[in-house]
């Protein structure tokens, strides 16, 4: 079984040792220690990132990155069949993120969406601040 050291691991993955190190703090990988205390992971971590990387890309957070990791038995690389599951189940989330983005670029040059009444025709979207109610931020440019 073929281990790598953390230089080795960041460089075939492509990022930094610090980020290998951040990732085994949050759960998301793991690593061996030898009679030196130094970090040895199994090539198949290379995978684990790989997927943690392209869940990051396509804008999940951290967190929902690890509660996906924590279906699968432990330490388990994710198989083609893991990734169709957990893709499947974050549709729904990715398509509320395309929405709010189409959103964003449509209303971009006119408004900011946060009825803010600071750009001219926010007094056309925004008349007497009635979203107001709607709670802070970009709202204009939340889903629903």
């Amino acid at each position: 079984m073929t281990q790598l050291t953390i230089g080795q691991l960041a460089e075939r993955a492509g990022v930094a040792t610090s980020a290998i190190r951040f990732y085994e703090s949050r759960g998301l990988i793991h690593a061996v220690r030898t009679t030196g205390n130094q970090r040895r992971f199994e090539q198949a971590t290379l995978r684990r990132i790989a997927f943690i990387r392209t869940a990051q890309r396509v804008g999940l957070s951290l967190d929902e990155v690890a509660a996906a990791l924590s279906t699968l038995p432990e330490n388990r690389t994710p198989t083609k069949a893991d990734w169709s599951r957990l893709s499947r189940a974050w549709r729904p989330r990715l398509d509320e993120q395309i929405e709010r983005l189409e959103r964003l670029r449509d209303k971009l040059d006119g408004c900011i969406g946060c009825g803010c009444l600071s750009l001219r025709t926010c007094a056309l979207n925004n008349p007497d601040d009635e979203v107001a109610p709607r709670g802070p931020g970009a709202v204009f440019l939340e889903p629903g």
